[in-house]
């Protein structure tokens, strides 16, 4: 014979069932409370990492280094050559004008192929106008040095290297490799900006009185010089760093004082009319003026 359930049995069911309801309701209320907190904790994470690679893609040290390496390297090879090959046509009176120049255009050439290949991310605009000004600048060198190949020899060396001088096209080679130099030197500053919030930058392309220019980073200062020498088309074959620490060589020593010289550009003025900058000043001056710089780990920053 079956019991019957009492009034307190099914009072005690139904108590039980409401509770194991509560309790899964509760339960499940408080999964979504955390599945909505951990969301929206990692969504405001993954935004905070993805505005800060936004910040910093364009002008990551990777970048810097590998503009570097790829691109600003196998310029320079041509670059010192130039300087090489046009101080042996004033010097060596037995050199072959006409060899020296075919070789410069075919080396002009090289590298200019050679650059063709590399490249570099869309997010990097500043590293995309060097690299392809840089391909210009190759471009006009070769073609402008083509055309004296075949008559270099007939020449007098001086009145050759006034003719290169004076020549159209590699006046305007020049431009582009000083106008990549620029760019590259301003992408190092945009580096420097995202690893110190304290940072500033200045209009390079105004007069800087030499007060102002004591307080600016070393990076800021290169990316000032590399401006002025596009501006006065200083085609030379130091770097902006060596310009830079001539500057402050002339300013610490007292120089710049006893000349009365008020800016940067009156200084710099004065440093081209006595040729005394050198390609290796930055090395040499670096320990002495800039032991505290924060330089991106860069080759000309640490050897010749």
């Amino acid at each position: 014979m079956e019991k019957r359930l009492t009034r307190t049995d099914y009072l005690f069911a139904v108590t039980f069932i409401f509770m194991l309801v509560v309790a899964m309701g509760a339960f499940f209320f408080g999964l979504k409370m955390g599945q909505d907190r951990s969301s929206l904790k990692y969504e405001d994470m993954l935004n905070k990492q993805n505005e800060a690679a936004k910040s910093f893609t364009a002008y990551h040290q990777q970048y810097l280094v590998s503009f570097y390496h790829t691109i600003y390297q196998p310029y320079r090879e041509f670059h010192k050559k130039w300087f090489e090959k046009t101080d042996e046509l004033l010097t060596n009176r037995t050199a072959d004008a006409s060899l020296i120049l075919k070789d410069l255009s075919k080396l002009a050439q090289e590298s200019y192929d050679s650059l063709g290949s590399k490249s570099m991310p869309d997010s990097s605009p500043l590293l995309q106008e060097a690299h392809k000004d840089y391909m210009k600048s190759l471009k006009l060198f070769g073609e402008g040095l083509k055309s004296y190949s075949a008559k270099a020899n007939g020449i007098p060396a001086a009145e050759l290297i006034a003719q290169l001088q004076a020549d159209p096209y590699l006046g305007e080679a020049k431009t582009f490799a000083l106008k990549a130099e620029k760019s590259y030197y301003e992408s190092i500053d945009k580096w420097y900006a995202t690893i110190n919030p304290q940072f500033k930058s200045i209009d390079v392309t105004k007069p800087l009185s030499l007060n102002d220019w004591k307080s600016q980073s070393l990076n800021m200062k290169n990316e000032y010089v590399a401006q002025l020498m596009l501006g006065n088309k200083l085609f030379k074959p130091f770097t902006p760093q060596d310009l830079t620490s001539r500057i402050d060589e002339m300013i610490q020593s007292g120089q710049a004082q006893k000349m009365n010289l008020n800016d940067v550009g009156q200084v710099v003025d004065v440093l081209m009319a006595t040729d005394a900058v050198r390609k290796s000043d930055f090395i040499q001056n670096k320990d002495k003026y800039y032991g505290k710089e924060t330089l991106p780990q860069l080759p000309f920053f640490t050897t010749n």
